[in-house]
């Protein structure tokens, strides 16, 4: 036996001797999507009646954040970086609070103590020969919170998937909690005829030896079904899920021209199925880098030809882009969309590529809008907005007018609602649309 493992074992407890180190008051960072410490979060649900004020912070929510419930708002807090099906209701009702952040400076406020962070629950792989541990499908800000945080409790996870990129050793973890559990599962869309009809225009936007920064959703997964046709396309992302996978089979993603690391998918976190999972597990052609890396624009506008494709709930006729709120409510977060919006503006031969149904799913309203709905937040700024696409076709928003915007955006809208929107917009701008 090597050395380290003895230190390594005496490190080893249950759930409940960890979880029982953190106190009222404290400043909880839960592992992020797929790679959230399932055993420790449900271990903390289970002992809230000794807990008061525990405030838990946390982004892309893929367990079944009971720390939400309405009978748990005096011993817990979430204060989310992204809202979710688990957490959207929370922050409605004023059991939970939003924090705006582009993804790429969430560790800087860790790092710098803007959020000071008395205790991170991580979930790793199990240790290598060198007692170093994956942060498997999420490093994130995963990783900077266990730099950060006062105390490290880690769920050691035979299933979590070794990936290469980023890992810690098990000297900087305080407290280890071994387990053998399938990891949290994103089920992949159901792809509808219009996502379909919108990833067909996205895929005519993407030349050969493109790099892939891809959304989560239908849309971005319907983009991927049309581009069989492609060739040596690479990935440079903040994540990416099964359908890079069957792409990557099918010989199109190659990764040959991803200039920045050749040869390499680069990502920061992973969701998706067991395929996903099995196929990052020590794959040396997968590189996992904390965000504040991988949605750096200095570092992702070097890769050649970025191709950034995401979603929005609306967009105005000034191009506009409201991907996260509802109104007043808070739907989901910023997330990497600036973050890749920007650094594909950067890259050489880039495009940003904002893509939505034109209608909400009823087909009553229309998502391309005069102007955004009362409460609703700017997500991406008409000055850094490029293509925006819908099943209608695509519109090219870089250099034009205010006028040309809009009889770009209204041409893509649904032809019911084509001629309101000129008579909103000239009433609201002033300006005559025919």
């Amino acid at each position: 036996m090597q050395n380290w493992r003895h230190e390594y074992f005496q490190k080893v407890t249950s759930k409940e001797k960890a979880i029982a180190q953190i106190k009222s008051g404290d400043i909880v960072v839960f592992g992020h999507a797929a790679g959230e410490p399932t055993t420790l979060v449900d271990e903390l649900v289970r002992q809230k009646e000794r807990l008061k004020n525990v405030k838990i912070i946390h982004m892309v929510p893929l367990g079944e954040c009971n720390y939400c419930l309405p009978d748990m708002k005096d011993n817990f807090r979430h204060i989310s970086l992204f809202a979710g099906d688990g957490t959207r209701k929370a922050i409605k009702e004023d059991r939970a609070d939003y924090t705006p952040v582009f993804f790429s400076e969430i560790p800087r406020l860790f790092r710098d103590n803007i959020i000071p962070i008395d205790v991170a629950l991580i979930q790793l792989s199990p240790p290598d020969e060198n007692g170093d541990m994956s942060f498997g499908v999420s490093v994130d800000y995963t990783l900077q919170a266990s730099k950060s945080a006062k105390l490290v409790i880690a769920e050691v996870n035979r299933q979590m998937p070794r990936t290469m990129g980023s890992s810690i050793h098990y000297s900087k973890v305080d407290f280890i909690v071994e387990t053998d559990r399938s990891l949290n599962e994103l089920t992949p869309p159901v792809i509808t005829e219009i996502e379909e009809r919108i990833g067909q225009n996205i895929a005519s936007l993407v030349p050969n030896h493109a790099n892939l920064q891809l959304g989560i959703g239908g849309i971005p997964d319907a983009a991927l079904k049309f581009l069989i046709d492609k060739k040596d396309l690479g990935i440079h992302s903040e994540m990416f899920s099964d359908g890079v996978v069957e792409l990557y089979e099918k010989g199109i993603i190659t990764n040959k021209f991803n200039n920045l690391n050749p040869g390499k998918f680069t990502a920061t976190f992973l969701m998706g199925t067991k395929k996903l999972y099995q196929f990052v597990d020590n794959n040396t052609d997968v590189k996992m880098h904390p965000v504040d890396y991988t949605n750096n624009i200095l570092n992702a506008g070097k890769v050649d030809k970025l191709i950034s494709i995401n979603s929005a709930l609306q967009v105005d006729l000034f191009g506009q882009v409201c991907a996260d709120t509802l109104g007043y409510q808070q739907f989901s977060g910023v997330g990497g969309q600036v973050d890749f919006v920007r650094a594909s503006s950067l890259s050489p031969g880039g495009k940003s590529i904002i893509a939505l149904p034109s209608t909400n799913k009823a087909g009553t309203i229309s998502r391309i809008v005069p102007k955004l709905y009362n409460g609703s937040c700017v997500t991406t700024s008409r000055n850094d907005v490029h293509y925006i696409i819908t099943e209608y076709g695509i519109a090219n928003l870089r250099g034009k007018t205010i006028r040309e915007r809009a009889i770009s955006l209204i041409a893509i809208a649904h032809p019911n609602f084509r001629d309101r929107l000129k008579k909103e917009f000239s009433d609201l701008s002033g300006y005559e649309i025919h």
